[in-house]
């Protein structure tokens, strides 16, 4: 499955619970475990808690997804309007 056929939606990362899978809210409230992509490995992007992110969720499983893009704070959101 390539990168174009997953849903994109927009969280943010609540917890790092180990082995490199992060949980991120996203703002309907559902949470979802998800990993970093290849490229974001590869080119060293690291994500804390707190950071705002596309996840890519697969059709078929819609509680597992990749981290597509980590945005800077000046794109990010206002405040409050992601559950934490």
């Amino acid at each position: 499955m390539s990168k174009e056929d997953l849903a994109k939606f927009e969280g943010v990362i609540i917890a790092t619970p180990g082995g490199g899978h992060y949980t991120v809210s996203l703002p309907n409230g559902k949470t979802v475990t998800a990993k970093l992509s290849g490229k974001m490995k590869q080119n060293k992007i690291r994500c804390i808690v707190g950071d705002y992110v596309t996840v890519g969720l697969s059709p078929y499983d819609l509680n597992h997804g990749i981290i597509l893009y980590r945005k800077s704070h000046a794109d990010s959101p206002p405040p409050g309007s992601f559950n934490r």
